[in-house]
């Protein structure tokens, strides 16, 4: 596993006269696709996806592999503000998201009306003293009319170094993306090894991908209620087993999650085990359990103990 700190040393891999790399931290509001536009650049998935808003907690890297080129994407949580200690948190995390980091790109949905919370967001944006692309994302579903007066408008808020309209679902747009990407990246040896896709620990992917699962079969209040925790992680010669806690606030919340006759839970944990067999390439056995945490979203201690950064950081201390 990788040290959490986001900036790596070059690795001591000969890289040909030329090569790029560098990192980029990808910005925007709650739901605007910077997940998406990640998995999609790089190539497989990384970081999980959903329709609710805030579904990305901690910073996550996504390293893009090229011939003569490594973009180290970071990926961040929306940017909004916080009401609780999961929200500072992912405050937090976007502030380190972008310490050091090389370029940023700062997505919006195009299909949204610039509103108040794009200000917020924008006021974000311009402390960052690189340079920053405008990603409009979602073009697929707008008509064309529509992104010059757009254009113009976040032309004003600020000086960007490249204006994109792309879809991160349907790939328009990405591959000018990331060739000026690269074109704006310094020359330098890559941060990691080519064949390494992002810094995660299987560990956590596995905890996101129970959670991405939970927060896509259930609705209302409980995806945003949700957290998960692995209680035990063995590899084994032809196997994997995991067993974890989802963890919600409310006794209510909890009999959704388990469902009539444990119909719910035992949904989650089939979908669940058949992505992580395919991210993995082995067999997995996993088991779930669902533990009601009152107000955990405002529990330092547990909000801290979601975020595997920090649970290294806290281990190295010791």
């Amino acid at each position: 596993m990788n040290s959490p700190e986001q900036r790596q040393e070059p690795t001591t891999a000969e890289a040909p006269a030329g090569f790029k790399a560098g990192f980029v931290a990808v910005l925007g509001l709650p739901n605007a696709g910077k997940s998406t536009l990640v998995n999609a650049l790089v190539g497989r998935k990384v970081a999980i996806v959903s329709p609710r808003p805030q579904t990305t907690r901690s910073r996550i890297l996504g390293i893009v592999n090229r011939p003569r080129a490594q973009i180290v994407l970071v990926d961040t949580p929306g940017i909004h503000l916080p009401r609780n200690a999961l929200g500072r948190m992912m405050v937090e995390e976007i502030e380190r998201g972008t310490e050091g980091v090389d370029l940023a790109a700062y997505m919006v949905d195009a299909t949204r009306d610039f509103g108040p919370e794009d200000v917020r967001a924008l006021e974000r944006v311009r402390r960052f003293s690189g340079p920053a692309f405008l990603l409009l994302n979602k073009i697929d579903r707008i008509e064309k009319a529509r992104l010059l007066p757009l254009i113009e408008l976040y032309r004003q808020q600020r000086e960007w170094a490249e204006v994109l309209p792309i879809s991160a679902l349907t790939g328009e747009g990405l591959d000018v993306l990331e060739r000026l990407l690269i074109d704006y990246l310094p020359e330098a040896p890559p941060y990691f090894p080519t064949d390494q896709f992002t810094d995660q620990p299987e560990r956590f992917l596995a905890a996101e991908i129970i959670r991405e699962k939970a927060m896509l079969l259930t609705r209302q209040e409980v995806p945003y209620s949700i957290a998960v925790v692995i209680d035990r992680y063995e590899e084994a010669e032809r196997r994997v087993h995991i067993q974890a806690t989802i963890l919600v606030e409310r006794e209510g919340q909890r009999g959704i999650l388990i469902g009539r006759q444990g119909a719910m839970i035992k949904k989650i944990g089939t979908l669940a085990r058949e992505e992580l067999e395919w991210l993995l390439g082995t067999k997995v056995f996993l088991e779930l359990y669902v533990k009601v945490q009152p107000d955990w979203r405002d529990n330092p201690a547990v909000v801290s103990h979601l975020d595997w950064r920090r649970q290294f950081e806290r281990l190295s201390r010791e």
